[in-house]
């Protein structure tokens, strides 16, 4: 990626409220990188990350319409650590690539990039400034079995499988809180949004 623009790497952990954040980023007209998005682009039907993730974890892994059947590769990578880096071995260097080239391409003052697992990826070194969206773990539990439909314990599975509340907040450059309304998010957002501005225009 270009070092002469300034990248914005926003992470956080599952419920905690990356997307909601990256859409009020996006409402200024700051462009988005979400390797959520392109992770879900990677494995469309036909790609050849979904004919390899058939051939490594078999047809249990395709919906009857030749989709990725995502919850039962949730339930199989999030039981088994294993399965979960075979997995992960798939699909990131695809991701990775995918994210670089949108990154260079995008216009504007600075480019948000969106990582879930920012601390465990090497992403995270390319960025000029880490934001991280931060909640409890009650919250996140709350929002994934509301939204998700998730049930407690696979909920719990998900969280503990990723880098802990602690970890994240260890590679922030900034933090915003996503416990309580909306607008906190909001107003944290303008304020970043202005600072990061003056980073900016400062190169």
């Amino acid at each position: 990626m270009d070092k002469k623009r300034l990248f914005i790497g926003l992470t956080g952990g599952i419920g905690c409220g990356k997307s909601l954040v990256a859409d009020y980023f996006a409402a200024l007209s700051i462009a988005i990188v979400d390797t959520d998005v392109i992770a879900r682009e990677v494995v469309a039907p036909d790609a050849p990350a979904l004919d390899e993730i058939q051939q490594v974890f078999g047809d249990c892994a395709i919906a009857s319409d030749g989709s990725l059947d995502r919850r039962e590769m949730r339930r199989i990578v999030f039981a088994d650590d294993e399965q979960r880096q075979q997995l992960e071995f798939i699909l990131h260097p695809r991701i990775r690539e995918a994210a670089s080239i949108q990154a260079a391409a995008a216009d504007g003052p600075y480019v948000m990039i969106v990582v879930p697992l920012m601390f465990e990826s090497p992403m995270k070194e390319l960025m000029d400034r880490i934001l991280v969206v931060d909640c409890s773990v009650e919250s996140q539990l709350e929002r994934l079995t509301a939204r998700d439909r998730e049930s407690v314990e696979q909920a719990h599975r998900i969280i503990s499988s990723q880098a802990s509340r602690e970890e994240r907040l260890s590679i922030a450059d900034d933090v915003i809180p996503n416990d309580g309304d909306r607008n906190t998010a909001k107003n944290a957002v303008r304020e970043l949004h202005e600072f990061y501005l003056e980073l900016a225009n400062a190169r």
